[in-house]
Protein backbone atom coordinates (compact mmCIF):
# COMPACT_ATOMS: atom_id res chain seq x y z
CA UNK A 1 0.00 0.00 0.00
CA UNK A 2 1.17 3.55 -0.69
CA UNK A 3 -0.09 7.10 -1.11
CA UNK A 4 0.35 8.37 -4.66
CA UNK A 5 -0.81 11.96 -4.31
CA UNK A 6 -1.40 14.39 -1.47
CA UNK A 7 -3.26 17.71 -1.76
CA UNK A 8 -3.47 20.26 1.04
CA UNK A 9 -5.57 23.42 1.34
CA UNK A 10 -5.00 25.79 4.28
CA UNK A 11 -3.54 22.97 6.38
CA UNK A 12 -1.04 24.26 8.95
CA UNK A 13 1.54 26.32 7.01
CA UNK A 14 0.41 25.16 3.55
CA UNK A 15 -1.88 27.47 1.59
CA UNK A 16 -2.36 25.05 -1.27
CA UNK A 17 -0.13 22.30 -2.60
CA UNK A 18 -0.29 18.98 -4.47
CA UNK A 19 2.54 16.44 -4.36
CA UNK A 20 3.14 13.12 -6.10
CA UNK A 21 5.19 10.55 -4.21
CA UNK A 22 7.43 7.59 -4.92
CA UNK A 23 5.99 4.29 -3.75
CA UNK A 24 9.36 3.57 -2.12
CA UNK A 25 11.50 6.20 -0.30
CA UNK A 26 10.56 9.89 -0.04
CA UNK A 27 12.87 12.33 1.74
CA UNK A 28 11.54 15.68 2.94
CA UNK A 29 14.46 17.98 3.67
CA UNK A 30 14.68 21.58 4.86
CA UNK A 31 15.44 23.68 7.90
CA UNK A 32 13.45 23.18 11.09
CA UNK A 33 10.06 24.88 10.94
CA UNK A 34 9.78 24.73 7.15
CA UNK A 35 6.83 22.30 7.13
CA UNK A 36 8.38 18.84 6.73
CA UNK A 37 6.57 17.31 9.69
CA UNK A 38 3.27 18.91 8.62
CA UNK A 39 3.29 16.76 5.47
CA UNK A 40 3.71 13.62 7.57
CA UNK A 41 0.88 14.80 9.82
CA UNK A 42 -1.40 15.25 6.82
CA UNK A 43 -0.82 11.59 5.88
CA UNK A 44 -1.46 10.63 9.51
CA UNK A 45 -4.78 12.54 9.37
CA UNK A 46 -5.87 10.58 6.30
CA UNK A 47 -5.05 7.30 8.06
CA UNK A 48 -6.22 7.83 11.64
CA UNK A 49 -8.69 10.76 11.17
CA UNK A 50 -6.66 13.03 13.46
CA UNK A 51 -3.35 14.81 13.91
CA UNK A 52 -0.45 13.02 15.56
CA UNK A 53 0.71 16.25 17.19
CA UNK A 54 -2.33 18.41 17.95
CA UNK A 55 -5.70 16.85 18.74
CA UNK A 56 -7.55 20.16 18.39
CA UNK A 57 -8.59 20.34 14.72
CA UNK A 58 -9.11 24.11 14.72
CA UNK A 59 -5.45 24.61 15.62
CA UNK A 60 -4.39 22.81 12.45
CA UNK A 61 -6.04 25.39 10.20
CA UNK A 62 -3.64 27.80 8.49
CA UNK A 63 -3.32 31.05 10.40
CA UNK A 64 -6.03 33.54 9.45
CA UNK A 65 -8.25 30.92 7.80
CA UNK A 66 -11.31 29.04 9.05
CA UNK A 67 -11.12 25.66 7.30
CA UNK A 68 -8.69 23.10 5.95
CA UNK A 69 -8.91 20.22 3.52
CA UNK A 70 -6.63 17.22 3.01
CA UNK A 71 -7.00 14.81 0.11
CA UNK A 72 -4.96 11.74 -0.77
CA UNK A 73 -4.99 9.03 -3.42
CA UNK A 74 -4.01 5.65 -1.97
CA UNK A 75 -3.13 2.51 -3.91
CA UNK A 76 -3.76 -0.77 -2.14
CA UNK A 77 -3.57 -4.11 -3.94
CA UNK A 78 -3.74 -2.24 -7.28
CA UNK A 79 -6.94 -0.41 -6.33
CA UNK A 80 -6.95 3.41 -6.23
CA UNK A 81 -8.94 5.08 -3.46
CA UNK A 82 -9.51 8.76 -2.72
CA UNK A 83 -9.61 9.74 0.94
CA UNK A 84 -10.45 13.28 2.03
CA UNK A 85 -10.69 15.11 5.34
CA UNK A 86 -12.44 18.44 5.67
CA UNK A 87 -12.74 20.68 8.69
CA UNK A 88 -14.50 24.00 9.13
CA UNK A 89 -14.90 25.97 12.35
CA UNK A 90 -18.31 25.40 13.89
CA UNK A 91 -18.98 22.29 11.77
CA UNK A 92 -18.01 18.70 12.57
CA UNK A 93 -15.06 17.17 10.76
CA UNK A 94 -16.03 15.27 7.61
CA UNK A 95 -14.26 12.18 6.26
CA UNK A 96 -14.98 10.73 2.84
CA UNK A 97 -13.77 7.67 0.96
CA UNK A 98 -14.28 7.91 -2.79
CA UNK A 99 -16.52 10.92 -2.03
CA UNK A 100 -18.82 8.89 0.25
CA UNK A 101 -19.07 10.29 3.78
CA UNK A 102 -18.58 8.06 6.81
CA UNK A 103 -21.32 7.85 9.44
CA UNK A 104 -18.65 7.33 12.11
CA UNK A 105 -14.98 8.29 11.87
CA UNK A 106 -14.05 5.05 13.63
CA UNK A 107 -15.17 3.14 10.51
CA UNK A 108 -12.12 4.50 8.67
CA UNK A 109 -9.39 3.65 11.19
CA UNK A 110 -7.29 0.70 10.06
CA UNK A 111 -8.12 0.87 6.35
CA UNK A 112 -4.95 2.75 5.39
CA UNK A 113 -2.55 2.14 8.28
CA UNK A 114 0.55 4.19 8.98
CA UNK A 115 3.32 3.88 11.54
CA UNK A 116 4.85 7.19 12.66
CA UNK A 117 8.15 7.53 14.51
CA UNK A 118 8.58 11.09 15.81
CA UNK A 119 10.66 12.94 18.43
CA UNK A 120 7.70 13.35 20.79
CA UNK A 121 7.38 9.55 21.01
CA UNK A 122 9.79 9.81 23.93
CA UNK A 123 6.73 10.84 25.97
CA UNK A 124 5.78 7.15 25.96
CA UNK A 125 8.78 6.61 28.21
CA UNK A 126 8.94 9.85 30.17
CA UNK A 127 5.26 10.50 30.82
CA UNK A 128 2.73 8.53 32.86
CA UNK A 129 0.70 5.39 32.22
CA UNK A 130 -1.97 7.23 30.22
CA UNK A 131 0.53 7.98 27.43
CA UNK A 132 1.61 4.34 27.24
CA UNK A 133 -1.99 3.10 27.19
CA UNK A 134 -2.73 5.50 24.34
CA UNK A 135 0.31 4.23 22.42
CA UNK A 136 -0.74 0.59 22.60
CA UNK A 137 -4.46 1.35 22.17
CA UNK A 138 -3.65 3.11 18.90
CA UNK A 139 -2.06 -0.10 17.60
CA UNK A 140 -4.93 -2.26 18.83
CA UNK A 141 -7.52 0.05 17.28
CA UNK A 142 -5.79 -0.22 13.87
CA UNK A 143 -5.86 -3.99 14.24
CA UNK A 144 -9.32 -4.55 15.67
CA UNK A 145 -12.39 -2.34 15.11
CA UNK A 146 -14.31 -4.30 17.75
CA UNK A 147 -11.66 -3.43 20.32
CA UNK A 148 -11.98 0.23 19.39
CA UNK A 149 -15.77 0.12 19.74
CA UNK A 150 -15.46 -1.57 23.16
CA UNK A 151 -12.91 1.01 24.30
CA UNK A 152 -15.12 3.90 23.15
CA UNK A 153 -18.12 2.46 25.02
CA UNK A 154 -16.03 1.91 28.16
CA UNK A 155 -14.81 5.51 28.10
CA UNK A 156 -18.37 6.77 27.61
CA UNK A 157 -19.62 4.89 30.68
CA UNK A 158 -16.54 5.97 32.64
CA UNK A 159 -17.20 9.62 31.75
CA UNK A 160 -20.85 9.29 32.78
CA UNK A 161 -19.94 7.61 36.07
CA UNK A 162 -17.38 10.30 36.88
CA UNK A 163 -19.92 13.01 36.05
CA UNK A 164 -22.43 11.34 38.38
CA UNK A 165 -19.84 11.12 41.19
CA UNK A 166 -19.20 14.85 40.90
CA UNK A 167 -22.93 15.55 40.96
CA UNK A 168 -23.46 13.35 44.02
CA UNK A 169 -20.63 15.12 45.84
CA UNK A 170 -22.25 18.46 45.03
CA UNK A 171 -25.79 17.50 46.11
CA UNK A 172 -24.85 15.18 48.98
CA UNK A 173 -27.30 12.54 47.67
CA UNK A 174 -26.18 9.29 45.98
CA UNK A 175 -28.22 7.30 43.43
CA UNK A 176 -26.80 3.81 44.05
CA UNK A 177 -29.04 2.22 41.40
CA UNK A 178 -27.49 4.49 38.77
CA UNK A 179 -24.00 3.66 40.04
CA UNK A 180 -24.82 -0.06 39.84
CA UNK A 181 -25.85 0.35 36.18
CA UNK A 182 -22.56 2.05 35.34
CA UNK A 183 -20.56 -0.52 37.36
CA UNK A 184 -22.08 -3.45 35.49
CA UNK A 185 -21.19 -2.00 32.08
CA UNK A 186 -17.72 -0.82 33.12
CA UNK A 187 -16.79 -4.19 34.63
CA UNK A 188 -18.06 -6.18 31.62
CA UNK A 189 -16.38 -3.97 29.03
CA UNK A 190 -13.24 -3.72 31.15
CA UNK A 191 -12.84 -7.48 31.17
CA UNK A 192 -13.10 -7.59 27.36
CA UNK A 193 -10.46 -4.89 27.00
CA UNK A 194 -8.15 -6.53 29.54
CA UNK A 195 -8.27 -9.90 27.78
CA UNK A 196 -7.40 -8.38 24.41
CA UNK A 197 -4.60 -6.27 25.86
CA UNK A 198 -3.08 -9.28 27.62
CA UNK A 199 -3.11 -11.44 24.48
CA UNK A 200 -1.80 -8.58 22.36
CA UNK A 201 1.18 -7.64 24.55
CA UNK A 202 2.43 -11.23 24.63
CA UNK A 203 2.63 -11.36 20.82
CA UNK A 204 3.86 -7.77 20.57
CA UNK A 205 6.75 -8.32 22.97
CA UNK A 206 8.18 -11.25 21.01
CA UNK A 207 8.31 -9.14 17.85
CA UNK A 208 9.59 -6.08 19.72
CA UNK A 209 12.40 -8.09 21.31
CA UNK A 210 13.54 -9.30 17.90
CA UNK A 211 13.81 -5.76 16.57
CA UNK A 212 15.50 -4.39 19.70
CA UNK A 213 18.12 -7.13 19.52
CA UNK A 214 18.79 -6.27 15.87
CA UNK A 215 19.01 -2.50 16.42
CA UNK A 216 21.16 -2.73 19.57
CA UNK A 217 23.21 -5.69 18.32
CA UNK A 218 22.10 -7.62 21.40
CA UNK A 219 23.72 -5.20 23.84
CA UNK A 220 20.96 -5.01 26.46
CA UNK A 221 18.18 -7.12 27.94
CA UNK A 222 14.77 -5.46 27.74
CA UNK A 223 11.17 -6.34 28.54
CA UNK A 224 7.64 -4.88 28.61
CA UNK A 225 5.40 -5.77 31.56
CA UNK A 226 1.65 -5.26 31.27
CA UNK A 227 0.01 -4.59 34.63
CA UNK A 228 -3.73 -4.38 35.26
CA UNK A 229 -5.54 -4.49 38.59
CA UNK A 230 -8.42 -6.11 36.70
CA UNK A 231 -6.62 -9.47 36.87
CA UNK A 232 -6.41 -9.31 40.69
CA UNK A 233 -8.58 -11.87 42.48
CA UNK A 234 -11.97 -10.47 43.43
CA UNK A 235 -11.51 -7.27 41.43
CA UNK A 236 -15.23 -6.89 40.70
CA UNK A 237 -16.13 -6.90 44.39
CA UNK A 238 -13.29 -4.54 45.24
CA UNK A 239 -14.43 -2.17 42.49
CA UNK A 240 -17.97 -1.97 43.88
CA UNK A 241 -16.80 -1.62 47.50
CA UNK A 242 -14.57 1.26 46.42
CA UNK A 243 -17.59 3.55 45.96
CA UNK A 244 -16.89 5.56 49.15
CA UNK A 245 -13.39 6.40 47.99
CA UNK A 246 -14.67 7.26 44.50
CA UNK A 247 -17.28 9.60 45.97
CA UNK A 248 -14.58 11.33 48.01
CA UNK A 249 -12.28 11.64 44.98
CA UNK A 250 -15.18 12.45 42.60
CA UNK A 251 -13.75 10.02 40.03
CA UNK A 252 -13.46 6.30 39.32
CA UNK A 253 -10.19 5.21 40.91
CA UNK A 254 -10.09 1.58 39.74
CA UNK A 255 -10.36 -0.07 36.33
CA UNK A 256 -8.60 -0.72 33.04
CA UNK A 257 -8.21 3.05 32.52
CA UNK A 258 -5.42 2.75 35.10
CA UNK A 259 -3.51 -0.08 33.35
CA UNK A 260 0.19 0.42 32.70
CA UNK A 261 2.90 -1.02 30.48
CA UNK A 262 6.22 -0.99 32.32
CA UNK A 263 9.24 -0.53 30.06
CA UNK A 264 12.30 -2.22 31.53
CA UNK A 265 16.01 -2.38 30.61
CA UNK A 266 18.43 -4.67 32.45
CA UNK A 267 15.78 -5.21 35.13
CA UNK A 268 15.37 -1.47 35.83
CA UNK A 269 12.88 1.20 34.69
CA UNK A 270 13.88 2.48 31.25
CA UNK A 271 12.72 5.99 32.19
CA UNK A 272 15.32 6.32 34.98
CA UNK A 273 18.17 4.09 33.87
CA UNK A 274 18.12 4.09 30.06
CA UNK A 275 20.39 6.42 28.10
CA UNK A 276 18.92 8.64 25.37
CA UNK A 277 20.18 6.20 22.75
CA UNK A 278 18.69 3.21 24.57
CA UNK A 279 15.36 4.97 25.01
CA UNK A 280 15.27 5.91 21.33
CA UNK A 281 16.17 2.34 20.33
CA UNK A 282 13.40 1.02 22.59
CA UNK A 283 10.88 3.31 20.87
CA UNK A 284 12.05 2.45 17.36
CA UNK A 285 11.84 -1.26 18.17
CA UNK A 286 8.28 -0.80 19.45
CA UNK A 287 7.37 1.01 16.24
CA UNK A 288 8.98 -1.74 14.15
CA UNK A 289 6.89 -4.30 16.05
CA UNK A 290 3.82 -2.15 15.36
CA UNK A 291 4.73 -2.19 11.66
CA UNK A 292 5.24 -5.96 11.54
CA UNK A 293 2.02 -6.76 13.39
CA UNK A 294 -0.05 -4.60 11.04
CA UNK A 295 1.70 -6.07 7.99
CA UNK A 296 1.00 -9.62 9.15
CA UNK A 297 -2.62 -8.91 10.03
CA UNK A 298 -3.52 -6.87 6.96
CA UNK A 299 -1.43 -8.73 4.39
CA UNK A 300 0.27 -5.54 3.15
CA UNK A 301 2.83 -3.07 4.47
CA UNK A 302 1.64 0.11 6.20
CA UNK A 303 3.21 3.45 5.29
CA UNK A 304 6.21 4.27 7.47
CA UNK A 305 6.72 7.90 8.54
CA UNK A 306 10.14 8.72 10.01
CA UNK A 307 10.30 12.21 11.50
CA UNK A 308 13.85 13.29 12.45
CA UNK A 309 14.52 9.64 13.24
CA UNK A 310 18.32 10.00 13.15
CA UNK A 311 18.45 12.28 16.19
CA UNK A 312 19.72 10.61 19.39
CA UNK A 313 20.64 7.33 17.65
CA UNK A 314 24.30 6.41 17.40
CA UNK A 315 25.78 5.56 14.00
CA UNK A 316 25.63 1.78 14.45
CA UNK A 317 21.92 1.84 15.30
CA UNK A 318 21.20 4.23 12.41
CA UNK A 319 22.94 1.88 9.99
CA UNK A 320 20.92 -1.07 11.26
CA UNK A 321 17.70 0.86 10.63
CA UNK A 322 18.73 2.05 7.18
CA UNK A 323 19.86 -1.49 6.33
CA UNK A 324 16.29 -2.63 6.95
CA UNK A 325 15.19 -0.09 4.35
CA UNK A 326 17.77 -1.45 1.91
CA UNK A 327 16.55 -4.99 2.53
CA UNK A 328 13.05 -3.85 1.52
CA UNK A 329 11.64 -4.71 4.92
CA UNK A 330 9.31 -1.76 4.49
CA UNK A 331 7.05 -0.50 1.73
CA UNK A 332 6.56 3.24 1.21
CA UNK A 333 8.69 5.38 3.53
CA UNK A 334 8.79 9.10 4.31
CA UNK A 335 11.90 10.51 5.97
CA UNK A 336 12.32 14.07 7.26
CA UNK A 337 15.72 15.52 8.02
CA UNK A 338 17.11 19.02 8.48
CA UNK A 339 20.52 17.74 7.37
CA UNK A 340 20.09 16.69 3.76
CA UNK A 341 23.65 15.53 3.24
CA UNK A 342 23.47 13.13 6.19
CA UNK A 343 20.46 11.36 4.71
CA UNK A 344 21.94 11.28 1.20
CA UNK A 345 25.23 9.82 2.38
CA UNK A 346 23.51 6.98 4.20
CA UNK A 347 21.21 6.18 1.29
CA UNK A 348 24.08 6.26 -1.22
CA UNK A 349 26.20 3.99 0.98
CA UNK A 350 23.47 1.35 0.85
CA UNK A 351 22.52 2.06 -2.79
CA UNK A 352 18.97 3.19 -1.93
CA UNK A 353 17.30 5.46 -4.45
CA UNK A 354 14.96 8.09 -3.05
CA UNK A 355 12.88 11.03 -4.17
CA UNK A 356 13.96 14.23 -2.41
CA UNK A 357 11.60 17.12 -1.69
CA UNK A 358 13.11 20.44 -0.64
CA UNK A 359 10.70 22.16 1.73
CA UNK A 360 10.92 25.89 2.41
CA UNK A 361 8.29 27.76 4.43
CA UNK A 362 5.36 25.68 3.27
CA UNK A 363 6.45 25.37 -0.36
CA UNK A 364 8.25 22.64 -2.28
CA UNK A 365 11.12 24.16 -4.22
CA UNK A 366 12.06 21.05 -6.18
CA UNK A 367 11.94 17.29 -6.18
CA UNK A 368 14.90 15.20 -7.27
CA UNK A 369 16.21 11.65 -7.13
CA UNK A 370 18.97 11.42 -4.57
CA UNK A 371 21.21 9.07 -6.53
CA UNK A 372 20.95 11.12 -9.71
CA UNK A 373 21.59 14.48 -8.04
CA UNK A 374 24.82 13.30 -6.46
Amino acid sequence: MHIEKLSLFNFKNYEGITLNFSEKVNCLVGVNGSGKTNLLDAIHYLSLTKSAFNSIDSQNVRFGEKAFNIRGIFTKQEKHTEVSCGFQEGIKKVFRIDKKEYDKLSEHVGKFPVVLIAPNDVDVIREGSETRRKFFDTILCQMDNQYMDTLVRYNQYLKQRNSALKQFAFTGSVDYDLIHTYDTSILTLGQEIFKKRKIFIKDFFQIFQKHYTLLSQNKEKVTIVYRSEVEDEGFGSKFKLNIKRDLALERTSMGIHRDDYRLVIEGKPLKKFGSQGQQKTFLVAMKMAHFEIIKTLKGYKPILLLDDIFDKLDSSRIKQLVSMIADQTFGQIFITDAREERTKEMLIELNIDALFYHIDKGTVKEASHGQEEI
